[in-house]
């Protein structure tokens, strides 16, 4: 009887180090084809990285005279200050700056 338990312990045994080199592998499977999807990824994104390379010259030129315009309007007209929605404006009508209400227009 000893003998058959023994026998059986080690068939148990057996088959948990099978199905675990299984899953071990198939884990091991799952992770290769992750590898190779980020590896892509990769790519795509240096590739995008390339090709937007020059962009970020011309964004800084493009800043660079719209503050200038903001800067020459701010001297001819005078540095305004943004109105809050609630407030009333100049002409008594709340938010006519933001519509255009307000300024002689019927």
């Amino acid at each position: 009887m000893k003998t058959l338990l023994i026998v059986l312990t080690l068939a148990e045994l057996a088959v948990l180090v099978v199905v675990l080199a299984a899953y071990l592998i198939a884990i091991a499977a799952t992770l290769r084809r992750i590898s190779h999807t980020l590896g892509l990824v990769t790519f795509g994104v240096r590739a995008i990285e390339k090709q937007t390379e020059p962009i970020g010259p011309v964004a800084r030129d493009i800043n660079g005279a719209l503050e200038q315009v903001a800067e020459a309007l701010e001297s001819v007209v005078g540095p305004q200050q943004p109105t809050s929605r609630g407030e009333e404006t100049e002409s008594g009508t709340p938010g006519a700056a933001l519509t255009g209400e307000g300024q002689g227009k019927d």
